[in-house]
């Protein structure tokens, strides 16, 4: 009998109407948004550790000069490109997130498809759009599906399907063949929690492999190849091996609800279950005029899955993707400072005393929150030296649907994040930006990889 996977069927039906019909205007302005967020963040990213020993290892192979790499403006192969590009986005905790899925949508997605359509060309703004829009509500949904704690790392898993079904909409792959990717991509997938507890740079690696393996995917499906036919709902599938435990209902609510509407920009360049806590802090440092100084101990009350991200402890000598995931580091930087930002994990930032001194006077305390997805709400205590004790709950953390960045803070970070590129043209980020904005009558665009290069 041939299997069947309801999920499945339901990721086809969506995305063969997307291409029919198109997506509401609210969930374009998003995908613009976010767009252009993830080119910034995967710009910043050529600063990050390792990214240099990647591209080495990508070029030592040769290959066709196919697409480009943001923020330098190397030509690689497809698969690289996609691969290198993933791990800039993700590289600094800058990217993106559904904060109810704990899913990073775009880090493996965006990249797979503009260095898709740059190679191919002919790929318009508004097709574009949409690849992104399904993209993001494959992966979301496929977290919000999930009723467990996280095993496998499901940033880069959710995320590798949702690339791989955008990218199967630029191909033109429908139906059977469509089926057939997402089976192929599911025989890659890959990624576990181990990276995010060592704080190792293949947690962002991870994301590159999703990115290289949705490629992958779609160019054996585009040639015939047959992939299983219940990736998700099988015996052996998705939700049982790497979930453990989910409930596919959210699925039903495709074309309905728009994820990328429901995504979170991140304002700091941490770790999302960090962002709670800063806050807090930037709330009590304006409204109670809490100093640094006058702190004498101060108590973070997080859900459990928060503390078990970023409950780990402030140190000498840990590494830049290890502070990033520490929140007594970031809070006791934000404590001093007032905001969290790039330069805050330099090797001179991450050895200063008083820092690590304060940090060391924050602690993390799990709460009794049901959810193990939650990464919100959170409290702030903080103890002063004049004897009083402050506090601050919040629900919706900045960046979020119910708390959004501004459009000047949006845009703010985007600029912030290309001068941290160096050696680029400020008047070229700025025309990105400007295209990103008018993408929907884009014709071709190729245009926005030359205008990510310097």
């Amino acid at each position: 009998m041939p299997l069947q996977d309801s999920v499945v069927d339901k990721i086809v039906a969506h995305a063969e109407r997307v291409v029919a019909h198109g997506v509401p205007e609210a969930a374009r302005r998003a995908a613009k948004a976010f767009i252009a967020d993830t080119f910034a963040v995967a710009a910043a990213g050529v600063a990050t550790p390792w990214r240099r020993e990647i591209l080495e290892m990508l070029t030592a192979g040769g290959g066709a000069a196919e697409a480009t790499v943001l923020g330098t403006g190397e030509r690689l192969p497809l698969a690289h490109t996609a691969m290198l590009n993933a791990y800039q986005v993700h590289s600094q905790e800058f990217d993106c997130v559904h904060e109810a899925a704990v899913v990073h949508p775009m880090a493996a997605a965006l990249p797979a498809l503009l260095g898709w359509a740059e190679r191919e060309g002919g790929v318009s703004g508004a097709r574009l759009i949409r690849a992104v829009v399904v993209a993001v509500d494959v992966a979301a949904t496929l977290g919000l599906c999930s009723r467990a704690p996280m095993r496998f790392f499901r940033p880069a898993n959710a995320g590798g399907f949702g690339a791989t079904v955008g990218l199967a909409m630029l191909a033109g792959l429908e139906g059977e063949r469509l089926r057939d990717a997402i089976g192929i991509y599911y025989g890659q997938c890959g990624g576990t929690m181990q990276a995010h507890a060592e704080a190792s740079p293949q947690l962002a690696m991870q994301m590159g492999f999703a990115a290289r393996n949705a490629v992958t995917a779609v160019e054996l499906a585009r040639r015939g190849m047959p992939g299983p036919r219940a990736p998700v709902t099988g015996e052996f599938g998705y939700f049982a091996l790497f979930e453990g435990e989910a409930d596919p209902a959210p699925f039903d609510l495709l074309g309905s609800v728009w994820r990328i509407a429901e995504l979170s920009h991140k304002p700091f360049p941490t770790g999302r279950a960090t962002h709670g806590g800063i806050d807090a802090v930037q709330r009590l440092l304006k409204e109670d005029a809490v100093a640094a100084d006058r702190v004498v101990a101060c108590r973070f009350r997080v859900p459990p899955l928060t503390a078990r991200l970023v409950g780990r402890p402030a140190m000498a000598g840990m590494s830049p993707g290890y502070a990033r995931l520490c929140l007594p580091y970031v809070a006791a930087v934000c404590l001093r400072r007032g905001t969290v930002g790039l330069e805050d994990f330099s090797a001179a930032a991450l050895s200063d005393p008083q820092t690590l001194g304060l940090a060391r006077r924050l602690t993390v305390l799990a709460d009794a929150n049901p959810d193990p997805n939650a990464l919100a709400p959170q409290r702030v205590e903080i103890d002063l030296a004049e004897g009083r004790t402050v506090a601050c709950a919040v629900t919706a953390v900045l960046g979020s649907p119910g708390h959004p960045l501004s459009p000047e803070a949006a845009r703010a970070k985007f600029d912030a994040c290309w001068r941290a590129v160096p050696h680029f043209p400020p008047q070229r980020a700025m025309a990105l930006w400007d295209a990103i904005d008018r993408l929907e009558g884009l014709e071709d665009v190729r245009v926005l990889g030359t205008m990510a290069a310097p």
